[in-house]
């Protein structure tokens, strides 16, 4: 009998943040090996809870939960989202176009899903969080990759990006603060590139989970108000900002010219109604996390936790014999990179696995997020800052080791 063969489009999708490192982490911690795990951004595994006023709001209103909802959400949590837009300049988004679902990875699906014909393309950075390319190909689009290099900051260039304009081209897909990156996109950069969809008729997608997670100086920018008229999806949630993954609660408010947008809105309808409605109790945290304190901020100012677990990375890599860093300016990651000067040849999948097996530390290399010949590493902000201490010790002794055997066929082949 014939094997049952998986989806061609699967052969271009990967998600190696949960792929084979992560299963081979599983195996060994089976075998009793203690592991760092730094691949993904998940603050409860790490001792983050969500903040009380959120969970308090969800058992006060169970009686309320039991059956499904309107497939957009409930009405109390889509009016705080289009509060929090409106006090953000967004004059023109109502609960009509709030769509609530369970996380935003589900609303990328469904958006690009409401979006793409077979072939179309999208514009992609590059590093991206894989999702958004494994949700274009399964929705039987193609990613084009616009460079967010080091050398520029992790910064798109409006140029290159249009270059990339096909007239195939449907949309542009922003992350601002970035994952992996932890860029925070300037005003002036957002402009240009609304300024570039305007010219093409291209909708924007922005992605801005981590908007309220900045550090030091730096300022987010929310693009719909930048957009105006033209059409823009903007994603937020419970997840970073609030502390609440497994919460799965995210949400996309559709702004812009309503003509132009109105079939776009049906089919967003359409398919939220396919999938019945998201997770009814949560909905329920969407008002209180919007409408109370701010328990974020005092994480990222001096003092606080996610303060001082970033600035042990910029120690750790400042200290370091082989990396280099971008400072994160936002988002809950940082990217080093290994220095050409001390390892030119470098495969950044062998590392990581190295660093597991050797170290027990679980990372997600650079190539995960669609980067090429990649020499990234990502990791998480998240661990306590002498955790992320202990590691780079870990981190420098696998590189240390890499490097003297590197020098020494050097010295064989000479």
């Amino acid at each position: 009998m014939k094997p049952i063969a998986p989806s061609a489009r699967l052969a271009e999708v990967r998600y190696e943040i949960r792929g084979a490192l992560a299963r081979r982490a599983r195996d060994m911690e089976a075998a009793g090996t203690p592991i760092v795990h730094l691949n993904i951004g998940n603050p409860g595994r790490f001792g983050f809870r969500a903040p009380a006023h959120l969970v308090d709001a969800i058992p006060a209103h169970l009686t309320h939960s039991d059956g499904y909802c309107q497939e957009q959400g409930i009405d109390e949590a889509r009016e705080a989202i289009v509060a929090r837009q409106h006090a953000r300049g967004v004059a023109d988004v109502d609960v009509d176009r709030v769509f609530i679902g369970n996380g935003v990875s589900e609303l990328i699906d469904i958006s690009l899903r409401a979006l793409l014909g077979p072939g179309d393309e999208v514009l992609l950075p590059s590093p991206d969080y894989p999702l958004w390319s494994a949700s274009t190909v399964l929705n039987g689009g193609r990613p084009r990759y616009y460079h967010c290099a080091a050398a520029n900051d992790h910064l798109p260039d409006p140029e290159e990006m249009e270059r990339l304009i096909t007239p195939r081209t449907r949309a542009i897909v922003l992350i601002n603060p970035n994952n992996p990156t932890g860029a925070v996109y300037p005003r002036a950069l957002l402009e240009r590139i609304v300024t570039l969809a305007a010219r093409h008729d291209l909708l924007l997608l922005s992605d801005e989970i981590y908007d309220e997670i900045v550090y030091d100086d730096a300022r987010f920018e929310p693009l719909a108000p930048l957009a105006g008229e033209v059409p823009c999806l903007s994603f937020s949630g419970l997840s970073k900002v609030h502390r609440a993954c497994g919460f799965r609660i995210g949400w996309m408010s559709l702004s812009g010219d309503r003509r132009r947008t109105a079939q776009l809105r049906d089919a967003l309808q359409l398919l939220s109604a396919l999938r019945l409605c998201a997770n009814v109790p949560a909905q329920w945290a969407v008002r209180a996390a919007l409408e109370g304190p701010d328990t974020i901020g005092p994480l990222l100012r001096p003092g606080g936790r996610l303060h001082a677990a970033r600035q042990a990375v910029l120690n750790g890599v400042a200290a370091s014999r082989h990396l280099q860093l971008v400072a994160p300016r936002g988002a809950l990651y940082a990217f080093p990179a290994v220095r050409a000067d001390t390892l030119p040849t470098f495969d950044d999948s062998e590392f990581a696995l190295r660093l597991l097996e050797e170290e027990g530390v679980l990372l997600a290399p650079g190539s995960s997020f669609n980067v090429e010949a990649s020499r990234h590493l990502r990791l998480t902000l998240l661990p306590e800052p002498d955790t992320l201490r202990d590691v780079f010790a870990r981190i420098e002794r696998v590189l240390d080791r890499m490097s003297e055997t590197a020098s020494h066929c050097t010295r064989r082949s000479a």
